[in-house]
């Protein structure tokens, strides 16, 4: 068993029935003190999964699954680049669904690329090859991805980016 299939099995064993009961930590934005996507993940989680420091959380359009989703920044990122509705590298994006839709959009997201299995993570699981983990648990569909600034070779970039992906929804999936 690798590292990554065990800190999945020991963090999804611990998932809470229901995020909404989740309280703001040091590091989360949220809207209101309601549910949202940066309810779920800190910023130190965040500056883990890219390796180095950033940004506080903030919201934009998830435009893969409907709603919000919490985005992270490197100091790197110039602030005329770091508008949340769109995709940059050097930042981490965490998306949540809850309820009935969770099912549909995670279905409907790996309907549309060449997903491939990720075993040991939440219910189902799958990396979608190139910029996202997608999980499901229960009714709450989670996809992070972790968007290095630097490509060394497509290979090792994918297998970077799966792996930082999947401790990043280690630590999340507690909380769904």
């Amino acid at each position: 068993m690798n590292v990554r299939s065990a800190l999945a099995r020991s963090l999804v064993a611990s998932i809470p029935a229901a995020l909404f009961a989740i309280a703001a930590g040091p590091g989360v934005a949220t809207a209101s003190g309601n549910f949202n996507s940066c309810s779920v993940v800190t910023r130190a989680e965040a500056a883990s999964a890219l390796g180095q420091e950033v940004t506080v959380g903030v919201l934009g359009h998830a435009t893969v699954e409907g709603g919000l989703a919490c985005v992270f920044y490197s100091p790197s990122v110039p602030p005329t680049l770091r508008d949340p509705d769109e995709p940059v590298g050097d930042s981490v994006r965490v998306v949540v669904v809850k309820g009935p839709n969770a099912l549909k959009w995670y279905k409907d997201y790996e309907s549309k690329v060449k997903a491939q299995p990720v075993k040991g993570v939440g219910d189902q699981a799958f990396f979608d090859g190139y910029a996202s983990l997608s999980v499901l648990k229960g009714d709450y569909y989670l996809r992070d991805a972790v968007s290095p600034p630097i490509v060394p070779g497509l290979k090792k970039y994918l297998q970077l980016v799966l792996t930082d992906e999947e401790r990043l929804a280690r630590a999340i999936l507690p909380r769904l």
